[in-house]
């Protein structure tokens, strides 16, 4: 352990030695791009109109994609912010075997 690192609480050194930090960053635009994707691709019809005719305002809809565009871009966020930390762990957990 450095003198750099007991000056922290072993929380924070564990969330650092994860790149927690990185990976939330990496999570939250990945997750925001798929959902404005998403988003864009339903609302502006890019892959053709829906099948049928639509029965619901044009404005209520997009709101209702714009909530469901924010869920999506959460969740995975968090989905790739937590597959990439336990890649981090993992990857950790090897490195220390191979040391001993």
């Amino acid at each position: 352990m450095t003198d750099e690192s007991a000056d922290k609480p072993p929380m924070l050194v564990l969330l650092e030695s994860l790149e927690f930090y990185r990976n939330v960053r990496i999570g939250v635009v990945v997750g925001v791009s798929f959902a404005a994707l998403l988003y864009l691709v339903r609302t502006l019809e890019l892959l053709g109109p829906v099948v049928g005719v639509r029965e619901y305002p044009v404005f209520g809809s997009a709101v209702w994609f714009l909530l469901l565009a924010f869920v999506l871009a959460a969740t995975f966020a968090l989905l790739v912010a937590a597959a990439l930390t336990v890649f981090e762990a993992v990857r950790g957990v090897r490195t220390v075997g191979r040391e001993e």
